[in-house]
């Protein structure tokens, strides 16, 4: 393997599937080094369900996931990458596997006895498990050693119960999924086990970098990411934690950062005018009957789905605390982040005591003894509590309230609050000069709500209102269908144009099961859905494109600033597969198409978003991650839509000396169209003769934005002196 593949300068995120294995990863090989990437950052690989397009319902641990090419195919695929000086980061799910599994059968079938009962999280119930698959009044059958039951197949006789699917398991599971069983990673036989191929790859070279999947899950996300790193040797790790608001990564984390969510969101905010609050939240109400205030929707969300999801793991929890498990249900309503880091046995952190007594202060009396028990109480209370924070959180946030509250949904991602409009420049630059050196940027993942571009084109709404709601205003007249959804529906369908009946349809019956107000996933109406196909193949025949093509030249620019400043703001920036050029997808499954290489420029967005990411990849490997950042402020009445900032050199006065590379983009350009452009606005370069690897021009000093902005909206300037 190649000596130069080590941390991680950049990444590619690529989805394997069935269709699209190792074999298909080394065939562009070329094509990503061009690009510029360092790493190819792969979607899980050990083997999963048959048939899974995404890999985190592992089945066997010990193996690479044959469908893809199984061990052979993945050191082929290794060494071709090293072949072109890139490297590969892995995807790792310690938090849960499928529950058809040989493990799982065995302690079905032997119970406590089993060798792997220490491998999940199980609640025995006079020796048995109960698992809810029942769903009407079929008998299960048995058929010699096996007990079967539609399509369920369990080792006959076991040590389980059948109850209905409605109900909980018996065990922990991933969120409200009952077949993703959850790991107790927290036990050394069981994380060497499941990691035993990872380390292998490890040692023999052919990765170097890992991505760590929901360690809020974990008992001891701290103790899980030590043994991790000690076992690894240091490799580049990141996690994927959902942070809120102003929260931070525990500063006690073996860990390099996170996977990039609060960057996206903070990145979006920038090109989001905070001016179109008032009145796009005023047509939002109008138009949705929904409230002004999110957090009311959102405190509603999460108390439906503790209610409608969770009530195994509230009773499981109530008896370990001996308390009423309307307490537990009403305090894990009111938690406002994913999880607050209280260790058993250790002080709890302030900022953890801050957390959960604020989330008391607004609950009824009765929650106030459990408070003493989830910070300072029995182990079981503490862990499981923290480990339920994080499935409320994700079904009542990201798959309800997300759903029902959308003035602007491009600020609907995980993570962010979407009642907040916009970030200052200077408050984006505090945060960059905060951040940790290595942790990975985004724009689009396999999970996002909607691609980067498509929340380029919504955040030009903030910008046109009033133009925006003259058109929805037009629509709705036409075609109209559920006043809780269409709004939603519009947005989705000018910022994704263009896009098939189809392709619509699935996501907003998505949209609708999410939401939960007139369907749900396990609340079905054959109506309902009926009417909303109609709707959909009704409203792409509107003339809603037209719209989209108006305000394509702002989408423009905010796509193009938004990926230059993901691609030269600290940390490992990563591309999302096919996103060097346009993509206008939605939420999974959809961002999860296959994509076709190489990518070729359809259009002009696409040339230059593809000369963006290349120019800015490139340059990110002549500058690493670490470089440090220094904010550049223009002089003249448009500098509010501009952001600069230089990357390199040490540089205590704060003037960019010694920077070796610039980023200047264009914001809020409907807001600069009408000032009459940039005017004699300006920028003051840091010392040096700076190139433009976008126009080739040649720059020095002070340097008027009208020039250095006349082809492009954004600019990337290379020191060419050094």
């Amino acid at each position: 393997m190649s000596d130069s593949l080590t941390r991680p300068v950049s990444t590619y995120r690529l989805q394997l599937t069935p269709d699209f294995g190792f074999a298909q990863v080394a065939e562009i090989a070329g094509y990503l080094r061009d690009l510029g990437v360092s790493h190819v950052y792969l979607s899980p690989i050990l083997q999963a369900t048959p048939g899974s397009l995404h890999g985190y319902d592992v089945t066997d641990h010990s193996r690479i996931r044959e469908e893809f090419g199984g061990a052979k195919g993945f050191r082929e695929m290794a060494e071709q990458l090293a072949a072109h000086d890139l490297g590969v980061v892995l995807d790792l799910v310690p938090n849960h596997m499928n529950t058809r599994n040989a493990a799982f059968w065995s302690v079905l079938k032997d119970g406590p006895e089993s060798p792997y009962a220490r491998w999940f999280d199980i609640e025995w119930e006079d020796g048995k498990v109960a698992l809810p698959v029942l769903g009407d009044d079929t008998e299960p059958v048995v058929d010699g050693d096996v007990l079967r039951y539609h399509e369920h197949e369990f080792p006959y006789p076991g040590h389980y119960r059948l109850v209905d699917w409605r109900e909980g398991p018996g065990y922990r599971r991933f969120f409200d999924v009952s077949t993703l069983i959850g790991l107790r990673a927290e036990d050394p036989e069981v994380f060497f086990a499941t990691h035993e191929v990872i380390f292998w790859l490890l040692d023999e070279g052919l990765a170097d970098g890992l991505r760590v999947d929901h360690p809020d899950g974990l008992a001891d996300p701290r103790g899980y990411l030590e043994r991790l790193r000690a076992r690894s040797g240091g490799t580049w790790t990141v996690v994927e934690k959902i942070l809120i608001g102003e929260e931070r990564l525990p500063a006690d984390w073996a860990c390099d950062g996170t996977t990039g969510y609060e960057t996206l969101n903070r990145v979006t905010g920038l090109f989001v005018d905070p001016g179109g609050k008032r009145p796009l939240v005023e047509l939002f109400t109008r138009l949705t009957g929904e409230p002004a205030d999110y957090r009311q929707v959102m405190t509603l969300a999460k108390q439906e789905v503790v209610d409608l999801f969770f009530g195994a793991e509230v009773s499981r929890l109530a008896r370990a605390a001996s308390c009423d498990p309307a307490a537990v249900a009403e305090l894990l309503a009111a938690m406002p982040v994913y999880r607050a880091y209280v260790v058993p046995g250790e002080p709890p952190p302030a900022v953890s005591v801050e957390i959960v007594e604020g989330a008391a202060a607004v609950c009824s009396s009765a929650v106030h003894p459990l408070v003493e028990q989830v910070l300072h109480g029995p182990p079981e209370v503490i862990t499981r509590f923290q480990q339920a924070c994080g499935p409320v959180m994700a079904k009542g946030v990201e798959d309800t309230a997300l759903y029902r509250w959308f003035p602007l949904s491009c600020l609907n991602e995980v993570g962010w609050e979407p009642d907040h409009f916009g970030v200052p420049v200077e408050e984006f630059h505090d945060y960059c000069a905060a951040m940790p050196p290595h942790t990975m940027t985004t724009l689009s993942t396999h999970d996002t709500k909607r691609s980067e571009d498509v929340r380029a084109r919504l955040s030009v709404l903030s910008e046109l209102p009033e133009e925006w709601e003259k058109a929805v205003s037009e629509w709705s007249a036409q075609v109209a269908f559920d006043r809780r959804l269409d709004y939603l529906a519009w947005q989705n369908l000018m910022a994704a144009w263009p896009i098939s009946a189809g392709r619509f349809t699935d996501y907003l019956l998505k949209a609708a099961r999410e939401a939960k107000t007139a369907i749900s996933w396990v609340r079905p109406d054959p109506d309902y859905e009926r009417g909303l196909r109609a709707f959909a193949e009704a409203a792409v025949r509107l003339p809603v494109g037209e719209f989209t093509e108006r305000i394509d030249r702002y989408a423009m620019a905010n796509s193009l600033g938004a990926k230059l400043v993901q691609l030269m703001m600290p940390g490992v920036p990563d591309v999302y597969q096919g996103n060097e050029t346009t993509d206008f997808s939605l939420v999974d499954p959809d961002n999860r198409r296959p994509v076709t290489y190489p990518r070729t420029p359809a259009s002009a967005w696409d040339a230059a978003k593809l000369r963006v990411t290349t120019q800015g990849l490139r340059l990110r490997r002549r500058v690493g991650p670490a470089a440090p950042y220094t904010p550049l402020r223009a002089d003249g009445a448009a500098a509010e839509h501009v952001i600069a900032f230089a990357r390199g050199g040490d540089d205590p006065t704060g003037t960019g000396v010694g920077a070796r590379a610039v980023a200047v983009v264009t914001r809020l350009p409907v807001g600069l169209e009408r000032r009459g452009g940039w005017g004699g606005t300006t920028l003051s370069l840091p010392p040096g003769t700076w190139r433009d690897l976008f126009g080739g021009g040649v720059h020095t000093g002070r340097v008027p934005l009208a020039h250095l902005l006349g082809s492009l909206p954004v600019a990337l300037l290379e020191r060419n002196d050094l």
